[in-house]
């Protein structure tokens, strides 16, 4: 059987402060390939591919990966300012609508970082521009200045996850350790949006969507960095590769 393919959602940045691009993180595409077992494909973020059936078609799952811009705050009635910056609004619009077509035609779908923002703000919630601002919570940024990866991304929370939920079955425990590199988070949940983990301080770290027919994930934390090495990210994009390959057979049976 060929490879299902997950489109990655790339995010726009620009290279040297000159020249624009369309991108996403290596180890993105390597935890989709190595990981997952599937055929990443990167997806631009531009007015001009915002053609969600046709994506539907190409793709047998869809990765919304983390990104330097937030979500405009237009999309759940905040008034935009410095806070809420920077923003990708091309990537806002794919993303947001192609999350619900996704949940919509049982499309695996996996949020991480920006990606589980965009999948609770598709569904009618709310970020909070400053998660650290909050009375009670813990500073959820990446370290300032910091040139070694493992720094960065070193496990610096708990997170406990619901008993009776998907992540805790997949897991198979209830506490686990994570990453942390973000500022927003969620302020109220959307409409659909089921928080299945909390970290230590009560913020939103894992989310499912109710009722949604297919794999419909999104984390918090970066789960995408050494996926193959830590269990808790392997069984996260083994599980996501495992509903793309279902969801490629039943597609070309």
């Amino acid at each position: 059987m060929s490879l299902p393919r997950i489109g990655v959602i790339a995010s726009h940045r620009m290279i040297e402060d000159t020249f624009p691009a369309q991108i996403t993180g290596s180890n993105n595409l390597e935890s989709v390939a190595t990981v997952a077992k599937a055929l990443p494909l990167i997806i631009p973020a531009l007015a001009e591919t915002r053609e969600i059936s046709s994506l539907l078609d190409v793709c047998d799952g869809f990765l919304l990966p983390g990104g330097r811009a937030n979500v405009h705050p237009s999309y759940y009635g905040a008034e935009p300012g410095p806070a809420y910056e920077p923003y990708d609004e091309n990537r806002d619009e794919i993303a947001l609508e192609l999350t619900r077509a996704c949940v919509e035609t049982g499309t695996p779908i996996l949020g991480v970082c920006r990606g589980l923002q965009e999948m609770n703000v598709a569904f009618g919630g709310a970020l909070h521009p400053e998660i650290r601002d909050i009375p009670g919570r813990m500073n959820h940024r990446m370290p300032k200045n910091e040139p070694n990866l493992d720094v960065i991304f070193q496990l610096r929370h708990g997170v406990r996850l619901s008993p009776d939920g998907k992540f805790a079955e997949q897991f198979g425990a209830e506490v686990i350790r994570v990453n942390s590199l973000h500022g927003q988070g969620i302020l109220t949940p959307g409409n659909r949006v089921e928080i299945e983990g909390y970290a230590e301080d009560g913020t939103p770290e894992a989310i499912s969507i109710r009722d949604a027919p297919g794999f419909a994930l999104g984390v918090q934390w970066h789960a995408e960095y050494r996926t193959a090495e830590n269990p808790v990210n392997r069984k996260l994009f083994e599980a996501f590769g495992d509903a793309a390959r279902t969801h490629h057979a039943a597609r070309h049976p």
